[in-house]
């Protein structure tokens, strides 16, 4: 893959990013705050928020401030964002990255597992967006919520994930038209395969090699390659910034072709 680079301005933006500590969340956060946002992400994990937290803090670009919390808790997700809040002085963005994966199909779902994905899932991003909506609502602002492919068609094994994202997109849509008079905008993108620790552990819940996994994904896809979290957080700034000033509800899809 040929290496880009792409350079977005958000000084002066202050911006909050759930499931921060790893994948999408963490690149994303990054790439905020290497723009120059000033950034808050959550997550469960504090040993793996710290130190992102005191990785960037030598660094010239915008920092990063880490808030421990659980998205699928309702007082969790208003205690985050009061916190987020006080810290940045405000809220302009909003990236709800935070999600989990089981691989099953509908037989092999358990109570447990579909109970925590649509908590997390779906139940984390309507929490965190009702309570930031009041603060973007101050100035305008931007939602970003990662969906997936899998909101659009279904996916093998993955029913509960297919449910809980097709949830996150209609979510999504619904709030872009809600408060889209309030300067609001709500844009869900949905990424294929990611090489994320998510999914080379899930390659490994199926009996796979991480290496065997990835040859796998890739020979479905024209581009003949899993997105990077890179690419996915390249997209996510275009999302928030004012280039995608006109973009609101519709899903920006991230899948090499693969639905072409």
């Amino acid at each position: 893959m040929q290496k880009t680079t792409i350079k977005f301005d958000f000084g002066q933006k202050r911006v909050l990013v759930t499931g921060g500590t790893s994948g999408i969340g963490e690149g994303t956060a990054i790439a905020f705050a290497e723009a120059g946002a000033r950034v808050v992400i959550t997550g469960r994990n504090e040993e793996r928020g710290s130190a992102i937290v005191d990785a960037r803090a030598a660094n010239s670009a915008g920092l990063i401030h880490f808030i421990q919390g659980d998205v699928s808790n309702a007082e969790q997700c208003a205690s985050i964002v009061a916190q987020a809040v006080e810290l940045l002085g405000g809220l302009d963005i909003v990236v709800n990255s935070a999600g989990i994966l089981y691989h099953a199909t509908v037989e092999e779902t358990t109570d447990e597992q579909w109970h925590e994905t649509m908590n997390v899932n779906v139940s984390g991003v309507f929490y965190i967006c009702r309570a930031a909506i009041p603060h973007l609502k101050q100035q305008g602002g931007c939602i970003v919520n990662i969906a997936s492919d899998a909101a659009l068609t279904g996916n093998e094994h993955l029913t509960a994930y297919c449910a809980s994202k097709g949830a996150v997109l209609q979510m999504s849509r619904a709030m872009a038209r809600d408060y889209a008079g309030n300067n609001i905008r709500v844009v869900p993108v949905c990424p294929g395969d990611v090489d994320t620790p998510m999914l080379r552990n899930e390659y490994v819940d199926r009996g796979l090699s991480v290496e065997n996994g990835l040859r796998e994904s890739a020979a479905a896809v024209p581009l003949n390659r899993v997105c990077s979290v890179e690419e996915v957080a390249h997209m996510v700034l275009f999302a928030a910034s004012d280039s995608a000033a006109f973009i609101t509800g519709s899903p920006l899809l991230m899948d090499g072709g693969y639905r072409a």
